[in-house]
């Protein structure tokens, strides 16, 4: 079956799961997909979250600017690894199963995470600090290249299709959580340490955290069992042995598709949760601990929206909530902004949870639509790729692009175009894209 099928037969009992054993095997996937997702994405977005410092760490130089830009273009660099690494995990995930895929994602990242807190700065080492550094951040990307599809394929195989959007949309929360703990921990430290206090030993707090994290991750992990769907395909002999070439050979206008419709949740994720607290100190001139508190309420905010918005495309459908996101994609970067780069406080935190208002419905819908639209055999590999194509062009450019504009500019409001364009994007795939929402998953 090619990607132009639009129907094919469902898994066996894959839809209507009966007895307590069906719901109690569906928490155990949506709970291990959930806390390996925050695992993750704690250890991503701290690098994020601590910028600023590590600007002054590991990029010596006489500019704070250029220095700032040099960690951001670091935090970009791991972005180019995200395609290789959703190649990589999801050949394993396609091949040999979703869980042993998932468990090695953790696996990585908490030891790259690690490395850095582990890492002598550029007045001890000189440039191998950097050099470290971003090989360690490379390896980051390789390991949430693989994380995202494979936990979003993990649920939606397993998943009523009636509730499949809003259990995916679980998976997305995530994120956000992962993300609000990495915030939240950056709070805590600059709250209990001064400035010279977090230069010179504090900052590896966050890091080494990863560890303890990483051990609850694999642990919940370690539980779960395959998904039915993949169990099927393994014993009918239609697992793809090569997905990666399957994948380009018929799938190539899906993962267009999934590409665009990722932009609000990958360029504009990164434009309101790591670029706006750097937004707010930079150009609002806020406080580092009032900047990661807003994050830290938008990122609830944001959570409380997405799923809210995955639960309400399983009544109406996938098509509309895309462009109910795009439309405010469209409409609120500029007030949002200008609120950002005030000097209120109060004002700068309504602009910052106006701006994840987008990014969020985009997110609700996005996982389940993108099951929908891909087989199994290669779904792990699709969802990825899609998505890292996205992470690529606009997620790990964003927090660069919008502090380069700025500077370019002198203009505060020159990263809402950018965001515009992340939402433009979205109402570009979501125009012609056919409702999946109760549709069964392709099996071949």
């Amino acid at each position: 079956m090619t990607a132009q099928s639009e129907h094919a037969a469902p898994l066996s009992g894959q839809d209507s799961p009966t007895g307590d054993e069906a719901p109690r095997s569906i928490r155990r996937v949506v709970t291990g997909s959930i806390v390996g997702t925050v695992v993750e994405y704690y250890d991503f977005g701290i690098y994020g979250y601590m910028a600023t410092v590590l600007a002054a760490l590991f990029f010596h130089g006489g500019d704070p600017t250029a220095a700032l830009l040099g960690t951001l273009a670091a935090f970009a660099v791991a972005f180019f690894l995200r395609i290789p690494g959703g190649i990589l995990f999801g050949h394993i995930g396609d091949r040999y199963g979703r869980k042993r895929a998932l468990s090695w994602t953790i696996i990585l990242m908490c030891l790259a995470t690690l490395g850095i807190g582990l890492l002598p700065t550029y007045f001890t080492i000189g440039i191998w600090a950097t050099v470290l550094l971003v090989l360690l951040r490379c390896l980051q990307g390789i390991a949430a290249g693989g994380e995202l599809g494979g936990a979003t394929a993990f649920v939606a195989e397993s998943a009523p299709r009636h509730k499949r959007a809003g259990l995916t949309s679980l998976v997305n929360v995530g994120i956000n959580l992962g993300s609000l703990a990495a915030a939240l921990t950056a709070l805590a430290v600059n709250s209990a340490f001064t400035p010279e206090q977090i230069e010179d030993m504090a900052w590896r707090i966050p890091f080494l955290l990863s560890l303890p994290l990483a051990f609850i991750g694999i642990w919940i992990r370690s539980r779960m069992e395959d998904t039915p769907q993949f169990e099927e395909l393994k014993e009918s002999g239609e697992v793809a042995k090569v997905p990666a070439v399957v994948l380009f050979r018929d799938w190539r206008p899906t993962i267009v598709r999934i590409a665009c419709l990722s932009a609000l949740f990958t360029g504009g994720h990164y434009v309101v949760y790591v670029y706006g607290p750097i937004h707010m100190q930079t150009v609002g001139d806020h406080t580092a601990q009032m900047s990661f508190a807003s994050t830290c309420l938008a990122l609830v905010f944001g959570a409380v929206v997405m799923n809210a918005a995955g639960h309400l495309s399983d009544r109406v459908g996938r098509r509309r909530v895309f462009l109910a996101a795009a439309i405010t994609g469209l409409v609120l970067p500029v007030p949002a902004f200008a609120l950002m780069g005030g000097s209120s406080t109060a004002a700068a935190v309504i602009g910052q949870v106006m701006l994840s208002i987008p990014v969020s419905l985009s997110i609700g819908p996005a996982f389940s639509a993108f099951a929908e639209l891909m087989s199994a055999r290669v779904r792990y590999s699709g969802i990825s790729l899609g998505m890292n194509v996205a992470q690529l062009i606009l997620g790990g450019t964003a927090p660069f692009l919008c502090a380069w504009l700025v500077d370019l500019t002198q203009v505060s409001l020159a990263p809402a175009g950018f965001f515009a364009v992340c939402a433009a994007l979205v109402l570009l795939g979501s125009i012609r894209m056919r409702e999946t929402a109760g549709s069964h998953l392709m099996v071949d």
